[in-house]
């Protein structure tokens, strides 16, 4: 591949090649040329022209009768980030955030790890101190290179001007192929002040990069790789599919659906990969790992032939490796990103490339070659597993569970709509009790675990998809992060469904510190706090701003909330003993698996209490 300037589209003028714009004007049209829909940003003095040269974009495209591009202003940067992933993650486009230097960019730190830890394709783009003033500690400045780099896909500062319009471009192309990830570019002042000419095309030369990705676009599962896996797979009697996140990035759910039906493969899930099968299915398992459902774990125990699809085998799901899947004699794994094969868990079998064509090309094969393992039996195990281990909880009691209110929710959402979270129980909670119908509906920050992501990623996704129902599924601990964000949901009369479980604290540290810690309750009780929510959101301007506290209450209240044409609040003050089970600790295999009072274990778990260091 050339490494000079690639032509992004050789046969087609730009409408506005040749155009005199200023740097700012060039970095807002190459955004809009790449089909972003909205902007995540807070201004300051370093990134006003690039803010100017929206009004201005916006200004024209209304003479026109085009479509705007909004941009949508939190109350902190770090909502912006969350704001950004939200929109990428329910849709699969490249987010952006736009925001000032200094604070500004720090703010941002936290949401481009956490997009670069779960694989989500974000573009930031920072303002930064003009160039002559860079390192001389002025006002508002950070070396947001230097902080950046050890969390983003990749960093730009950007020190010619006319490679401004370039740099844009390639920033979107890095921050969408092979894993995804974000992507920072950091412009000073005077170079988005510098006037050029607009190209419309080009970008970096980025040639190594480049080749890689065509090398992973080329490396096709050949006939003789793809024999091997379906000889392994017609002899196996328990197969099992464990998908992750990469399904979700890939856009491979068609392919893995049409291939686990027609070996009739069983499915689970990790947390980032839920919606890559749909949950009402027979097959699917739902959500395996420290949290998943027993029958989940169980299938995982009793397993075979394990088939990793777009997971990596991470802690929350092999916390004990070398017993992770004891009983699969046959473990192959798909990925794009070859550094995951055999870094976690020793596999017989690999394919480093793209997973939709890795899967056609195993069920054409498999097709044609009449290939059908024997798993009558085993679907019969499986379907024993989810009726014997199910879900369960005390539905006898007479404080509001908060189980029972995620499943009146589900019943009436029916599996179709997006529900962002934040981090704790409640998110452990929304990813056993709702279902999920196609990939995309479920936003989590799963890596990172980040508290106060849930609310701006559902502002993102409203945004990005206003007719659909957003569901943010919060706690109170996790919403207090970023609660100004509240009016941001109003500002915009985005009619995001906001639903708070209230246990009076941090709920998943007060359950460690009892298991753990011998019930020491250090700083996770917030009995104290004196925040009456619901009066704080309609300070904020919820018109539908309700407190829950009577069980008999529940199907009503839940009806009418999600009911709610705008913006709507439910705040649930929930049993605070209420539990995330079935539970593995950390570092034990699933054998260890802690199901709790309600749903029935194989056998007594041995429970061996981590070490301090272990927490999180």
């Amino acid at each position: 591949m050339n490494d000079t300037v690639i032509m992004a589209a050789p046969t087609l003028e730009h409408p506005l090649a040749g155009r005199n714009m200023t740097g700012a004007q060039m970095v807002v049209q190459a955004i809009a040329d790449e089909g972003v829909t909205a902007i995540f940003g807070y201004s300051g003095g370093a990134i006003l022209p690039t803010y100017d040269a929206v009004f201005l974009y916006n200004e024209e495209m209304q003479r026109q009768g085009r479509p705007l591009l909004p941009l949508i202003v939190p109350a902190n940067e770090q909502g912006a980030g969350f704001m950004a992933a939200g929109y990428s993650r329910s849709t699969g486009q490249v987010g952006v955030s736009l925001v000032t230097s200094g604070p500004g960019a720090t703010n941002m730190v936290t949401p481009v790890r956490d997009c670069m830890a779960d694989s989500i394709p974000l573009v930031v783009i920072c303002g930064q101190v003009p160039r002559a003033a860079i390192g001389s500690d002025a006002f508002q400045e950070a070396p947001v290179a230097a902080i950046m780099g050890s969390v983003a896909k990749h960093v730009f500062l950007v020190t010619e001007p006319e490679k401004l319009e370039a740099t844009i471009r390639t920033a979107f192309e890095l921050a969408r192929s092979g894993r995804p990830g974000p992507v920072v570019v950091d412009i000073p002042k005077d170079v988005q002040n510098w006037q050029g000419t607009y190209q419309g095309k080009g970008t970096l030369p980025i040639g190594v990069y480049r080749r890689r990705m065509q090398a992973l676009a080329a490396n096709r599962l050949g006939e003789e790789q793809a024999t091997r896996f379906l000889d392994a797979l017609a002899q196996s009697r328990r197969p099992l599919i464990y998908a992750g996140g990469g399904v979700i990035h890939a856009e491979a759910a068609h392919a893995l659906r049409e291939f686990a039906g027609e070996f009739g493969l069983p499915v689970v899930t990790t947390l980032m990969g839920i919606g890559a099968v749909d949950t009402y299915e027979p097959l699917s398992l739902r959500m395996l790992g420290m949290h998943g459902t027993a029958f989940a774990n169980y299938a995982v125990e009793d397993c075979d032939l394990l088939i990793a699809i777009g997971a990596r085998f991470d802690d929350r799901v092999a916390g004990n490796p070398r017993q992770f899947a004891p009983r699969a004699r046959f473990i192959a794994q798909l990925d794009i990103d070859p550094a995951e094969i055999n870094k976690v868990k020793p596999v017989q079998w690999s394919h480093v490339g793209e997973i939709p064509e890795a899967l056609h090309t195993l069920t054409a094969l498999g097709r044609r070659r009449g290939v059908k393992p024997d798993v009558a039996q085993w679907h019969a195990e499986v379907a024993e597993f989810k009726r014997v281990y199910a879900m369960n909880y005390d539905r006898d009691s007479q404080l509001i569970q908060p189980y029972y209110v995620l499943e009146e929710i589900n019943r009436i959402a029916g599996g179709r709509a997006i529900i962002a979270t934040g981090v704790g129980q409640h998110q452990m909670w929304a990813a056993q009790y709702c279902d999920f119908r196609e990939p995309r509906q479920w936003l989590t920050s799963g890596s990172m675990g980040t508290m106060g992501f849930g609310l701006p990623a559902a502002i993102g996704a409203q945004v990005a998809h206003p007719g659909s129902l957003v569901i943010d599924v919060d706690g109170d601990a996790s919403i207090r992060m970023n609660f100004g964000e509240l009016e941001t949901v109003t500002t915009y009369d985005l009619p995001v469904k906001v639903v708070v479980l209230n246990n009076i604290g941090d709920g998943m540290v007060r359950q460690w510190q009892k298991l753990f810690h011998e019930g020491r309750m250090a700083s996770s009780d917030k009995s104290l706090h004196t925040k009456d929510f619901v009066k704080a959101a309609q300070a904020d301007g919820f018109r539908y701003a309700v407190r829950l506290d009577k069980k008999s209450d529940v199907p009503r209240v839940v009806a009418e909330f999600l009911a709610f044409p705008g913006p709507a609040f439910l705040e649930v003050m929930i049993d605070v003993d209420a539990g995330v089970y079935p539970m593995v600790g950390p570092g034990q295999s699933y054998e260890a698996m802690i199901t709790g009072a309600f749903i029935p274990a194989r056998q007594a778990p041995k429970v061996k209490p981590p070490g301090a260091s272990e927490m999180f």
